[in-house]
Formats: C-alpha cells, sequence, structure tokens
C-alpha cells in the first residue's frame, strides 16, 4: 500500500451548515459534523473518516500478510476510537486510536500475534504514529463555480 497519489478536493455544500463533499477520483462522499456540533450528522465527521482510514488499512495490510503466508482467513474486522488523553502535566496531548481487530479463522495463537504486530506496520498506522507537518496555501483566485 503506498500514499494516495490522486487528490482529495472537498467543497461545502448547502446541504447544512458544515457539510462538505468529499471527491476523491470517481468517488463522491459526504462530511459532516455531528448534530452536537451544530452539523446535521450528513456523513462521517473529520475524525470518523481518519479512524475509518486507520479500520481500512489494518484490515488491508492483515489480509495482504495472511495471503502471502498462505494463512486462512475468512474475515477481518476493525472496530477504532481516538481519545484525545492529557498529559501528567495537565497541558500537553496526545490523540490516542484504540483499534480492536477481529480475525475469523484457523490460526494459531502465534499466527494471531504476529498478525497484532503486522497491524502496526500498516502505512496509516506509520503515519499516524510519526510527526506530520501540514504546509497550507491559497489559491490566487479562488477556482469555486
Amino acid at each position: 500500500m503506498a500514499a494516495p497519489k490522486r487528490s482529495i478536493v472537498v467543497t461545502e455544500n448547502a446541504d447544512t451548515p458544515y457539510g462538505q463533499t468529499v471527491t476523491i477520483g470517481p468517488h463522491e462522499l459526504s462530511s459532516d459534523e455531528g448534530e452536537s456540533l451544530g452539523g446535521r450528522d450528513t456523513g462521517p465527521s473529520p475524525y470518523e473518516y481518519v479512524m475509518a482510514g486507520l479500520g481500512a488499512c489494518t484490515a488491508m495490510t492483515l489480509r495482504m500478510y495472511a495471503e502471502r503466508h498462505g494463512w486462512l482467513i475468512e474475515k477481518t474486522s476493525v472496530e477504532v476510537r481516538h481519545k484525545v488523553v492529557v498529559g501528567s502535566d495537565g497541558k500537553s496531548v496526545t490523540d490516542r486510536f484504540e483499534r480492536t481487530i477481529h480475525v475469523a479463522g484457523d490460526l494459531t495463537p502465534a499466527q494471531r500475534e504476529q498478525l497484532v504486530r503486522i497491524a502496526d506496520r500498516c502505512p496509516v498506522s506509520q503515519t499516524l504514529q510519526r510527526s506530520s507537518s501540514v504546509v497550507t496555501s491559497l489559491a490566487e483566485e479562488s477556482g469555486i463555480g
């Protein structure tokens, strides 16, 4: 699995105060905030998309690894939760993504332990575990029609 090579475009839509249309190649998705934050919950929130990316990448990585090793996995499922953890100093914060992996298949305990280790090697997991930089620029013309 490699980092995405195509641009993702997110544009406000008129459906809700925070509603967004997410265009990824030929795919069109929605995003919104929940009602408790003033949205109408017409699509996943941005954090839910981050968690979905982690879960999907984990399941795909486990499937690829199992296939390479001839392990018979019937089905995988990954639950992901997100928490903001305040440090012992009361000021610093860390994002904590908790992942629970469900694997159906005839695997030994050692194979199951190996899958847990492999989960940390999925590209999205590795991205979230290291520092990132976000570089922002403003287009000279709006380009919005």
